[in-house]
Formats: structure tokens, C-alpha cells, sequence
């Protein structure tokens, strides 16, 4: 059984939250909410590239203006950028809508890398400097790092667990039916019997 001040903690957490966030979805002003993602995508060659892929959210009521991203957080020396870039900029984000940014980068040297949040900056309206959100931060990436080869049935396992029991259900069912549209020996033999 969980500790009472552990649960009252949780619900004063969780109550905060949902007051704070309801505030900002109900006033007049945009409420810009960005999550970045980054995976690790080892090629043939021995390289590793990274995806990353930025979403910028308008949870508010009005519209964000002259809308700008940088994500800056990868350094020259430790990175290379395959494709994209790592500066975007649109002229608007409606309220309730979605911007997406993708850029790829190829790892130069093996280590450990955490990266900062992307930088949002926009403009509303009623207001004459920029307004500034930061996007979530990455797990730390483990550039470049020996990874134990993935064994022969390794794909056959990640099936089973994931389907394995939804193919028991089938078998199960098909098994039901067969025993029961199949004629059994027993009756067969009697209805051969009475025949005689």
C-alpha cells in the first residue's frame, strides 16, 4: 500500500498542473509546447547518423506569429548535418495547429552526448518583444557505442511477445471449432452399428 503523504503529494502535483495548464489554455495568448526527438540510426559503414525531429505545438487560444526554431545544442567538432538544418522559421501557427522540423546529423566521435532543449521564439500581437519556449530535452545518446549483435531469432521473439497472445486466442479458437464441425470416432462408429 502506497505512503498517504506520498498520495497526497501526487494529487497536489497533479492538481497544480491541470490549474496552471487551464490557465494558460484559457487566456488570450498562444501556449507553445515543443517536443524534440532524437534516435540513433547505426549504417553499414560503421557510422552512426542521427534523426532528430522537433514538433511545435499552439495549445492556446490565438494565433503565434513569425515563428523561429534553433536548435543549436550540437556541437561542429562532434557532429555533422547530413541533411535539414538546424535554424526554421514560419510566419505563423494557428491556434490548435502542429509545425514538424526533421534534420539529420552524422557522429564524428564516440561518447556520451546529452543535448539542450530547441529554442522556440514567436511573436503575439499585444506584445512587442519576442516570447521565448524551450522544447523537451533528449535522453542522453550513446554515440558510436559497441552494441551486442542481435541473435538469429532475435525478430521471432520480439513477435511472440508482442502477438503471442493474440496467436494463442486464434489457436485456441481454431482448436474449438475443429473438435466441434469434426465427427468424432465414437459417433461414427455407433451410427455404423445401428445401420446393421
Amino acid at each position: 500500500m502506497a505512503n498517504p503523504i506520498f498520495k497526497a503529494l501526487i494529487i497536489t502535483v497533479v492538481t497544480a498542473f491541470f490549474l496552471v495548464f487551464s490557465s494558460h489554455a484559457t487566456s488570450d495568448v498562444p501556449f507553445i509546447v515543443a517536443h524534440k526527438k532524437a534516435t540513433l540510426n547505426r549504417l553499414k559503414s560503421g557510422a552512426e547518423r542521427v534523426s532528430v525531429s522537433i514538433d511545435i505545438y499552439n495549445q492556446g487560444s490565438t494565433t503565434a506569429y513569425d515563428v523561429s526554431l534553433t536548435d543549436d545544442s550540437w556541437p561542429q567538432d562532434i557532429f555533422e548535418i547530413v541533411s535539414g538544418t538546424t535554424l526554421k522559421s514560419w510566419e505563423r501557427l494557428d491556434a490548435g495547429g502542429i509545425l514538424s522540423h526533421s534534420f539529420e546529423l552524422e557522429a564524428k566521435e564516440k561518447q556520451e552526448f546529452s543535448g539542450e532543449p530547441a529554442v522556440i521564439k514567436f511573436r503575439i500581437p499585444t506584445k512587442a518583444a519576442l516570447q521565448e519556449a524551450l522544447s523537451t530535452p533528449i535522453l542522453p545518446l550513446d554515440i558510436l557505442s559497441e552494441r551486442p549483435p542481435e541473435k538469429k531469432f532475435e525478430w521471432a521473439k520480439k513477435l511472440l511477445v508482442k502477438y503471442g497472445s493474440l496467436i494463442s486466442v486464434i489457436s485456441i479458437m481454431v482448436l474449438f471449432v475443429y473438435l466441434v464441425a469434426s465427427p468424432s470416432k465414437s459417433s461414427a462408429a455407433k451410427g455404423s452399428k445401428k445401420r446393421r
